[in-house]
């Protein structure tokens, strides 16, 4: 997949509508359109990174602002006092189908252990 064909790329130029929840300079979270929890936004960097793993290896401030962000939907959402997930689908195997690093905060129910 190109950068011209990813869906988060679209979703961040403002081709692709979203519902924003938050927006900084380098990062944008939006609301899952299949949210598995009461609260399921998406944080994504603005620079195209297929996966978690190149991210790490490419541009770790980067990855600290996704992670930081994450932080600031929860609160936001009011879920950061009772708990919340985070989660970065990395490969195919692990079920990631849109190849942008995304990071899933999950809140607003209890979660079990393990997931799915």
């Amino acid at each position: 997949m190109t950068e011209q064909d990813c869906l988060f790329c679209k979703i961040v130029s403002g081709d692709v509508p979203a519902t924003v929840v938050r927006d900084t300079d380098r990062t944008l979270a939006f609301r899952d359109i299949n949210p598995q929890a009461p609260t399921h936004v998406l944080v994504v960097p603005k620079e195209h990174h297929p996966t978690a793993a190149e991210l790490a290896s490419s541009d770790a401030g980067l990855l600290a602002d996704v992670v930081r962000e994450t932080h600031e939907v929860a609160v936001a959402e009011g879920v950061a006092e009772s708990g919340y997930r985070v989660v970065f689908n990395t490969g195919p195997g692990a079920g990631q189908t849109v190849f942008h690093v995304h990071a899933h905060v999950l809140g607003g129910r209890g979660l079990n252990w393990p997931p799915g």
